[in-house]
């Protein structure tokens, strides 16, 4: 393989501070820790729930509220964590369902698919961490201790806190991971002393069962009972969130040390099932006793709007059984998790955006470092939070929607997969996957059902995660045309040892390179003839002809170069370009060589740059041109650069 064209390291100190590190879409180049400790990162969201989902469970559902849990929790062990066990499998570096739908569409399309999912990806996890930041300084406010100190000032709370998330992911994965397990591991138990404590007090009060079965006496038998928590149960998908960001931490969870670079870490997969398993296990456990208690014993006037239990009834509890002081600490405590429940987003928008945008060139290669994507989240989390002026409710709805969209796309490119590899199976394997996948087909349409029922109950949702979408498309359009003018090569090799050797005699100031679009002996000894009749050429003639991989939405690939001679010239084919411009002007960088000689067209300017930004091809010897000045003016000054000559074709 060849050495890249040298580029200039960054020249002052903070350009220094913001790229250390490791890149981010570099696969394995991440620290890793084991499952265990992972889980409490991917947890801090899940777990984080807990402090609300209770409270939105009674207002949606009231009586209803343990039988719709129920079912969300049934969704959840025979749904989300099957799904996503499978998407572990397939889909192990961290980009989560996404990279299994990129393959269902080849080129523009597939591109344009991955960026909508991205859209609400971003949604899902920004609108985690603006909401539970504010959830956060609600619950602060709120407190009776706390309150009278805070005042109102819920906005400039909830973006104390997202700095404070900030901070710590400017410092590393490893400081996340150890502040996840300090929020999250006291918090579980301080709720599991909380519903003992309700528990207790129900079965010291017979009455407040009978009660609950009283109210749902009205809502008719169990056939009835099962079909209105089935319709309301849609409600609460916010309890079905964790599950994307908890594949996307994959490659911070350590593997086996069998684990082979270039095959599926088995290890790794298995570790990650583990997580999701477990994850899945302690939060059913938690929101089936939280919905009996809350329901048993939190009063409709308490969690309804603007009511002491309303988004916090578990706290609420807390304050009544306990006692004030237990009360305020457990206050803190759902504070500090739900101001850092941003974490496993955070960490989920870290491994997913730089796998996808930089490679499709709709992103700068400054979104591959952590330091500075983190800033650029924190600052996106700021402007959300500002234009919902912290407001919980108002984002509830784009939050459901970013969960239940990536929920969705998983269960449907699970379900595709295992269709696609029962087909080429054979005899019961083939039976058993399309089995498989006719599950799946199931769960991908209660996942539906689920999205469809809240689009209708909250549509700003949807036009919320639609702004995401918007920008997202318009940041890869704009950073895509400005990066249309880097090399866009991710390596070249030389095919065989003839090729290496006529390589090493032509580098370095020895031969005139000439980009030719048909390259055939006839057309290259005309072109030969042209140019010695009408330039003063010393030393032999490169003819170089690229040509293009049939995926021209590729923005970066390998290139595969074949050296020949032709008399006293020198033929070079390059197969597998992106783009004719770029590949000419990397070669060019490569070979050093006296002269360049650049053809023109003379068409249409606007055609052909509208043919270069999409396909690769178009008036290529000013592009080149264009590229080497760009080049030229990030990397070190070189002794003596080529001469570059434009002339007509026809020349």
């Amino acid at each position: 393989m060849l050495t890249e064209p040298a580029t200039a390291p960054p020249g002052t100190a903070l350009g220094r501070w913001l790229r250390a590190g490791h890149r981010l879409d570099e696969p394995g180049a991440a620290s890793t820790a084991p499952w265990g400790r992972v889980l409490w990162l991917t947890g801090v969201d899940y777990f984080s729930t807990l402090g609300y989902q209770p409270g939105i469970a009674l207002l949606a559902a009231g009586a209803l509220s343990p039988i719709a849990t129920l079912i969300l929790v049934a969704v959840t062990l025979l749904g989300a964590v099957p799904v996503y066990a499978q998407v572990a499998r397939r889909s192990y570096a961290g980009q989560g369902s996404i990279a299994m739908l990129e393959s269902l569409l080849p080129g523009w399309g597939g591109k344009l698919l991955v960026l909508a999912l991205l859209g609400f990806a971003a949604t899902d996890f920004v609108i985690t961490m603006t909401l539970s930041a504010a959830d956060a300084a609600q619950h602060a406010v709120e407190n009776p201790l706390l309150g009278p100190f805070l005042g109102d000032h819920n906005i400039l709370l909830t973006l104390a806190l997202l700095l404070g998330l900030t901070a710590v992911f400017l410092a590393g994965f490893e400081e996340a991971i150890g502040v996840a397990r300090v929020v999250v591991v006291p918090y579980l138990g301080l709720t599991l002393v909380i519903l003992a404590r309700g528990l207790l007090e129900i079965a010291r009060d017979p009455g407040l069962l009978a009660n609950w079965r009283f109210d749902l006496a009205a809502h008719g038998d169990g056939a009835a009972l099962a079909l209105a928590g089935a319709l309301v149960f849609p409600r609460l998908a916010l309890g079905l969130s964790g599950f994307e960001t908890g594949v996307s931490v994959m490659p911070l969870v350590a593997g086996r040390p069998d684990d082979a670079p270039d095959a599926p870490p088995h290890g790794r997969i298995r570790a990650t099932r583990k997580l999701l398993l477990s994850a899945a296990l302690i939060m059913s456990v938690m929101l089936v006793l939280s919905s009996i208690v809350t329901t048993a014993l939190v009063p409709p006037e308490a969690y309804a709007e603007d009511g002491p239990a309303a988004g916090r009834a578990i706290a609420y509890l807390a304050h009544r059984l306990l006692g004030g002081v237990f009360g305020s600490v457990y206050d803190v405590w759902t504070i500090a998790i739900l101001g850092f429940a941003g974490a496993s987003a955070m960490t989920g928008l870290l491994h997913l955006i730089p796998r996808y945008m930089p490679r499709f060139g709709m992103a700068p290669q400054w979104t591959t470092y952590r330091r500075p994507m983190v800033l650029l989240l924190f600052t996106v989390s700021a402007l959300v939070t500002l234009a919902f002026r912290a407001d919980v409710e108002a984002q509830s709805g784009a939050y459901a929607t970013g969960v239940l969209v990536l929920m969705l796309s998983a269960a449907f490119a699970v379900a595709l997969e295992l269709w696609r590899e029962s087909r080429g199976g054979a005899g019961g394997r083939g039976h058993a996957g399309r089995a498989s996948s006719l599950y799946f087909w199931i769960v991908t349409a209660v996942f539906a059902f689920t999205l469809i029922d809240n689009v209708v109950v909250r549509p700003e949702g949807v036009v919320i995660a639609s702004l995401f979408v918007v920008g997202i498309l318009t940041a890869a359009a704009a950073s895509r045309f400005r990066r249309a003018t880097e090399l866009r090569v991710l390596d070249l090799r030389l095919v065989d040892g003839e090729s290496e050797g006529l390589w090493k005699m032509m580098a370095g100031k020895q031969v005139n390179l000439v980009p030719v679009r048909i390259s055939t002996p006839g057309e290259r000894a005309r072109k030969a003839e042209a140019l010695r009749a009408h330039y003063k050429i010393e030393g032999p003639l490169a003819f170089v002809h690229a040509t293009l991989m049939d995926n021209r939405s590729e923005f970066l690939a390998p290139l595969r170069l074949r050296v020949r001679r032709e008399g006293q010239d020198f033929v070079l084919e390059v197969t597998g370009a992106t783009a004719i411009a770029n590949t000419i002007a990397y070669v060019s960088e490569l070979l050093d060589p006296v002269t360049l000689f650049l053809g023109l067209t003379g068409q249409n300017l606007m055609t052909q740059a509208f043919r270069y930004l999409l396909f690769g091809e178009g008036e290529s010897g000013l592009m080149v041109y264009k590229i080497l000045v760009r080049h030229w003016a990030s990397t070190p000054e070189a002794d003596i650069r080529p001469k570059i000559f434009l002339m007509s074709d026809s020349s």
